[in-house]
């Protein structure tokens, strides 16, 4: 048995009833005891028993359910339907977006990899394109997406779980979480999913990047075996140091042009959805010069130690064009990116929503059902 099922006796004070200028009713009154003792009892009071329905009780049956299908989905966790709408959002978005994604990379990487190839160093957008297909095929467009859509499950839930955790630790006295509050939370949040899933992270470079592998679980073991635990790491620092500003300039470019908009599109998704992409776009121009400097950090054979080393080393053989190398395909990833995230997002979201409001209705009826049977029976 349950403590919420449990009879529970609790004694409470009864404001302006003064024991001692209260009438004795006879029944109260001190009375003596075969034993000789005399006894006095309390003066007053109250026994209430009161009877709870179990909400259960109303809940729809299984026929219920098979003509209402939708109302199952009312039986997950609402948190645990949201992660899942989150993770549905982001593996569709990774997926669509998945040959911009390798594009970027190898543009990213081209300079170090011409280095230790011979080959030259400069290669543009359509170039990259024109080689995967000729070299790769079809297929070459997705390769090294599967780590990547994996990857994005572990790091959903540890993210979410992380910032539920930081946003306790950041509220103020008052209970409430700042801007500021709620900006470290993310960061910190962001921070702690990234170097949970980073390896794979790495896995899916290399896998992206450098020929001759074909399953994730190859490249792990050639790179255990041959730089050792420590290269799933590589480039971590970037990562680590690059999260916490990118989120920082994008939620707050998103806060000042949400707010500069009028009242009646502040509340739109069509608003929400431009709004988020410009805050993101002016966040990747910023940022965009550690992703690169990560991305070469965890190439092997990488010449760099720390970000000290990459950066001047990136500008001297490149320039500073070096530092945006592969930043069109991700500008014009970060677009479609966003957008398919967000609209299946808000898409399964509505769709729990309508599943709460349908499951009501059902139990709702059900509960004035009973309440008419009871009635008609007298009870």
């Amino acid at each position: 048995m349950t403590d919420n099922n449990r009879a529970k006796l609790v004694w409470r004070k009864i404001p302006g009833l003064d024991p001692d200028n209260s009438p004795e009713p006879v029944q109260c009154r001190t009375k003596l005891f075969p034993n000789g003792r005399n006894v006095r009892r309390s003066n007053f009071a109250c026994i209430s028993l009161a009877e709870k329905r179990d909400e259960k009780e109303f809940s729809p049956s299984f026929d219920q359910l098979l003509k209402h299908p939708l109302a199952m989905v009312a039986l997950l966790p609402k948190d645990a339907a949201l992660f899942a709408a989150g993770a549905i959002a982001g593996a569709s978005a990774k997926t669509v977006t998945a040959p911009l994604d390798r594009i970027k990379l190898l543009l990213q990487t081209h300079g170090l990899r011409a280095g230790q190839e011979g080959a030259k160093k400069a290669i543009g957008f359509a170039e990259a394109f024109t080689l995967i297909g000729k070299e790769e095929g079809l297929k070459g467009y997705w390769k090294g997406n599967l780590p990547q859509v994996i990857r994005i499950i572990p790091y959903s839930a540890v993210q979410l779980f992380a910032y539920e955790t930081y946003k306790k630790l950041f509220r103020g006295k008052d209970g409430e979480l700042s801007v500021i509050g709620r900006l470290a939370a993310g960061a910190c949040a962001g921070m702690t999913s990234t170097f949970v899933t980073y390896p794979l992270d790495v896995l899916r470079l290399r896998l992206a990047v450098e020929p001759g592998y074909k399953t994730m679980s190859e490249v792990a073991i050639n790179m255990m075996r041959e730089e050792g635990f420590a290269s799933f790491y590589n480039g971590l620092g970037p990562s680590l140091i690059g999260i916490a500003p990118y989120i920082a300039v994008n939620f707050c470019v998103f806060d000042l042009v949400k707010k500069s908009l009028p009242e009646k599109y502040q509340k739109k998704t069509e608003a929400s959805l431009v709004t988020a992409l410009v805050s993101a776009s002016v966040a990747t121009l910023m940022c965009y010069p550690l992703d690169t400097v990560r991305r070469q950090m965890q190439m092997r054979g990488t010449p760099y130690v720390t970000i000290l080393d990459a950066f001047p080393g990136i500008v001297a053989r490149d320039g500073l064009v070096g530092l945006y190398r592969g930043f069109l395909p991700n500008a014009l990833k970060t677009l479609p990116n966003s957008s398919i995230r967000l609209t299946t997002f808000d898409t399964v979201k509505r769709l729990i929503a309508a599943a709460e409001k349908e499951f009501e209705s059902i139990t709702e009826g059900n509960r004035k059902k009973q309440e008419q049977s009871s009635s008609d029976n007298g009870i």
